[in-house]
């Protein structure tokens, strides 16, 4: 059984960087992975996600700025965070899809695991 720990979240100025990780501990096959994030009386929003198959996808609103990437051995998951923004503030969580078939794009983002959280507070 597969679990999910992130970490590096933190308070951070408007314009600054982050990154933050995912540790994957057990195994099982995680075919797509990604961040989502949920502030306070909002939805939920898909953030980043890669695929196995190499593709990638982000939410419109962090595109040339997120970077999503994980080790060559894909036990850690990256969410590198440039020029951040208030806006960003929320709780971000990883989360791993053990079907093989899943699918890339965070607007249909669905998983089977996902970690605890970090929460990253941007201040203007």
């Amino acid at each position: 059984q597969v679990q999910l720990q992130e970490s590096g979240g933190g308070s951070v100025q408007a314009g600054g960087s982050l990154r933050l990780s995912c540790t994957a501990s057990g195994y099982a096959d995680r075919y797509c992975m990604g961040w989502f994030r949920q502030a306070p009386g909002k939805e939920r929003e898909g953030v980043a996600r890669i695929s196995r198959r190499g593709g990638i996808d982000y939410a419109n609103s962090v595109k040339g700025r997120f970077t999503i990437s994980e080790d060559n051995d894909r036990y850690t998951l990256y969410l590198q965070m440039n020029d951040v923004k208030p806006e960003d503030t929320a709780m971000y969580y990883c989360e791993a899809d053990l079907q093989p078939l899943c699918t890339v794009r965070v607007d249909r983002q669905a998983y089977n695991v996902r970690g605890q959280g970090t929460q990253v507070t941007v201040s203007s």
